[in-house]
């Protein structure tokens, strides 16, 4: 992956670890159910009037919208609403990785790897020690956020599969996917917030947009639209466009890391260090279960003449030709679905664009 290409990658994760403290802004004026369908809105109308529809079966559609548009944010918003830590939440939401590989196995019946389940194992350890952790504090009152944190992560790896059925049948079309997944949040969000938070609620939510308060909840929403899932999604999907997915999605690992140091640093939120130790297990976890034993930029050595039998010089060719590495990377097995989860988005070469949307 050439300098520019890695510089790129670190600015999608920089913007997606700052969509996190983005969505505190936000919700400091919206409440959460309407939040998601203001922020799906500005993307659903454009693309009903401008972008051609993709040629994926409408049910993928669907599926990819309701996991990762509507789950995996009314659980996320909602948690964060509920007293979920802004720099926690960026961790805890990695739990969609485990989540991916396991419903993909019990759902798709895709292989999963001895290296996959290690990973599984030690991300799923570092979730059950934030778990514990918070089940500690002020008699058990931060764990429920934790809990609806972690069902953002299964609605995520629910629209993984989505994504993941739609991009084999309309591959090269993960971006344009993402748009239009975009139109399955509004009308059921919107439905949900009048029952759920009634017209009074969202009315309040109107006063005082010009405050400071307000330009604030109002810019963090189209950062959230413009940057995290615009941008970001759209120099992603270019990445996943260019190299294997196992040489990309790793450098979503870095989002976390963002997400924790941007609380801290603009929000003067602190996040205790046994939840950093197992925050970093988690992504530990993660890595291992999406990443190669042996890195595609390793160097590999070129067989010796004397390594392979020569049988005769009409053959002698063919083999040592045969034998060579190509000089591209081989691109990942359909079931390497941790690399697919951990971007967001992106289901592997499935698709570039479901990652993202996410932070």
């Amino acid at each position: 992956m050439p300098t520019r290409d890695r510089a790129l990658a670190v600015l999608v994760a920089v913007c997606w670890g700052l969509n996190f403290p983005a969505i505190h802004l936000s919700l400091e004026q919206f409440p959460p159910f309407l939040l998601v369908a203001l922020r799906f809105t500005l993307l659903a109308v454009p693309t009903l009037l401008l972008v051609r529809r993709p040629s994926a079966p409408w049910r993928w559609v669907l599926a990819y919208g309701a996991g990762f548009g509507v789950l995996q944010f009314v659980f996320l918003y909602l948690a964060m609403d509920s007293g979920m830590p802004t720099g926690l939440a960026s961790l805890v939401l990695q739990s969609s990785a485990p989540f991916t590989v396991v419903l993909a196995a019990l759902l798709l019946r895709e292989r999963v790897s001895a290296r996959q389940a290690v990973g599984v194992a030690v991300a799923v350890a570092g979730l059950g020690g934030i778990a514990v952790h918070r089940a500690g504090l002020d008699g058990g009152a931060t764990l429920l956020p934790v809990v609806l944190t972690l069902c953002g992560g299964l609605g995520w790896a629910l629209g993984n599969l989505g994504n993941r059925q739609a991009m084999r049948a309309a591959p090269g079309e993960g971006f344009r996917l993402m748009l239009w997944m975009s139109v399955v949040p509004p009308v059921p969000m919107l439905v949900a917030s009048l029952v759920v938070e009634g017209p009074d609620r969202i009315a309040a939510s109107a006063d005082g947009l010009t405050s400071t308060r307000g330009l604030l909840a109002i810019g963090g929403l189209l950062f959230t639209v413009l940057v995290a899932t615009l941008l970001g999604s759209g120099i992603w999907s270019t990445l996943m466009g260019r190299h294997p997915s196992s040489t990309v999605a790793p450098f979503s690992m870095l989002v976390p890391v963002v997400g924790v140091t941007s609380s801290w640093l603009l929000l003067r939120e602190p996040t205790a260090g046994v939840e950093l130790l197992w925050g970093a297990v988690v992504v530990a976890g993660v890595l291992l279960g999406s990443t190669r034993a042996v890195p595609t930029w390793w160097p590999r050595r070129r067989p010796a003449p004397d390594d392979c039998p020569q049988p005769s010089t009409a053959t002698t060719s063919a083999v040592a030709t045969a034998a060579t590495p190509s000089p591209r990377p081989v691109s990942p097995s359909p079931s390497d679905v941790v690399a697919d989860s951990v971007t967001g988005a992106p289901a592997a070469d499935d698709s570039a664009a479901s990652a993202s949307a996410r932070r």
